[in-house]
């Protein structure tokens, strides 16, 4: 996706390291779109906060706040020094005016987030790691991405055990554990630019099963 930053350089916003740039629960009126620098998405599990994803340059957040009129659903930090464009609703509406192509573009953006929002919260109500690591690999398998079908039940996708511990909302330690005992039990093969998982119907009714019992 392109994006004219010099257009919207009035919006700009500059974030040190480890600056909040938004927190959980509180009141959001506007989104970001990333010129430079990375910005990590962390959510409050009770007693223990949890990694939702790691965002980079050209990618956005902190839009469903405007999408569905509510609070922040988790907390943004600067990694790195962080520049990036920060948009109101009025300010979008200015962008879909100006630029249709670009604001069709980000509109389906949003139309997927939202989805993977919410698939990716299923993931993190799963009661354990094994549960969550499985269904990262039945959300993929749903969205169709990251993946390479070869025939009705195996897969390969080319992600690494850092993308799953990511998406899964756990330690890349902890992500590790449960793939080698799930290589162990026959049920994937790891390697180190993809990981194969023989029956992906074997892991969906492994996480219905722990979903139902939760």
């Amino acid at each position: 996706m392109q994006f004219d930053f010099e257009s919207f350089s009035r919006f700009s916003r500059t974030y040190k390291p480890g600056e909040i740039i938004f927190s959980e629960f509180e009141p959001g009126n506007t989104f970001y779109l990333i010129q430079s620098g990375r910005v990590q998405l962390i959510k409050n599990a009770g007693e223990f906060e949890r990694t939702l994803d790691i965002l980079y340059p050209m990618e956005m957040f902190g839009e469903m706040a405007i999408l569905e009129n509510s609070p922040r659903t988790a907390t943004a930090f600067a990694l790195d020094k962080v520049k990036a464009i920060e948009l109101s609703a009025q300010n979008f509406e200015i962008l879909m005016l100006g630029n249709p192509a670009l604001a069709f573009k980000m509109l389906r953006i949003f139309t997927r987030r939202i989805y993977d929002s919410k698939r990716r919260f299923m993931i993190l109500t799963l009661p354990d790691p094994q549960a969550k690591v499985a269904d990262v690999f039945v959300m993929l398998d749903e969205t169709g991405s990251d993946n390479e079908n070869t025939d009705e039940d195996y897969r390969e996708f080319n992600i690494t055990a850092e993308d799953v511990a990511r998406w899964a909302g756990i330690s890349v330690s902890a992500t590790e554990e449960v793939l080698h005992r799930f290589q162990s039990q026959k049920r994937l093969h790891i390697f180190p630019d993809r990981i194969v998982v023989k029956s992906i119907e074997d892991f969906a009714r492994f996480v219905n099963s722990r979903r139902n019992n939760a």
